[in-house]
């Protein structure tokens, strides 16, 4: 018996030393395929017609021009909202308004989804310096951007056993992260001045918990009060309110996480998002 094991050993050693190297293998063609989604998007097939985009030229620190053809080049970037996290779907805000604009005569491409679950603000404003990233909203002509609910409230952190912030250390926070939103609506003006910007304005997803109710409520109107004073001195850029929304309605539109939007609770952020591209630009991209 001893000897049987002795010589069936190197078969197992084989064994074990291919599927390591074959799923060495996998790892890097999924990371390869990732930075390649990045880099060189191609667009969302289902909506338009998932047209290819160029190589994006070395960054020279210039935009590029983007093709006026009459479609809407959708691009979103930050956190898990623009991810579309907690829609049973998969589908988030940023395809659900593409579908409604398609629906009412539009010619729509998204062409990426940049959504990282957990992005705050110092993050995004690292990840606009990418180059990846600059050349996606580069072509775009309808920016969509979320940030800010995980500099606010932790990630939702606070229902899975931390301590509640208060309304002190909500105020607390709310100066420099709100600075650093200004920060980042101006670079995303930087990189792209002719494309339409719509910020997702925040929601207070504890409206329904005693202690977080009203300090919470008081923070996102103030975060959303900062995000104003920035978008009233541009032009293209607009807020999309979801505080109201939300506000009486989170066992409805919350996911299970009680955070993220569930599929119908980004169904009503989609449809403020298309009402404020037409209410915008009611003649451009129109098929009609």
């Amino acid at each position: 018996m001893k000897k049987r094991n002795l010589d069936s050993a190197p078969w197992i050693w084989r064994t074990i030393s291919t599927v390591s190297i074959l799923t060495t293998l996998l790892l890097l063609f999924g990371f390869g395929y990732a930075i390649k989604d990045v880099i060189f998007p191609e667009g969302d097939a289902r909506l338009g017609t998932g047209q290819q985009t160029t190589t994006p030229a070395k960054d020279s620190g210039q935009s590029t021009p983007v093709v006026k053809d009459g479609k809407i080049r959708m691009a979103v970037i930050g956190d898990s909202l623009a991810r579309g996290t907690g829609d049973d779907e998969g589908l988030g805000f940023v395809r659900r308004a593409g579908n409604l604009l398609k629906d009412q005569g539009y010619d729509v491409q998204v062409l990426n989804n940049m959504g990282v679950n957990g992005l705050r603000t110092d993050a995004l404003l690292s990840k606009l310096d990418e180059q990846g990233v600059r050349y996606v909203l580069q072509q775009s002509n309808f920016i969509l951007l979320s940030i800010g609910a995980n500099d606010l409230f932790q990630g939702g952190q606070v229902l899975q056993g931390e301590d509640a912030p208060t309304a002190e250390t909500l105020t607390a926070a709310l100066p420099e992260t709100s600075k650093r939103l200004q920060e980042i609506l101006k670079k995303v003006k930087e990189i792209n001045p002719d494309a339409q910007i719509a910020y997702i304005g925040l929601y207070n997803p504890f409206g329904d918990v005693k202690e977080l109710k009203e300090p919470g409520n008081a923070v996102v109107a103030a975060w959303n009060d900062a995000a104003m004073k920035v978008l009233n001195n541009e032009d293209k850029m607009t807020l999309v309110p979801t505080f109201d929304l939300f506000e009486n309605h989170l066992g409805q539109y919350l996911s299970s996480d009680h955070f993220h939007p569930n599929g119908e609770g980004y169904e009503q952020i989609a449809v403020r998002i298309a009402q404020e591209y037409q209410a915008e630009t009611p003649a451009e991209g129109s098929g009609k």
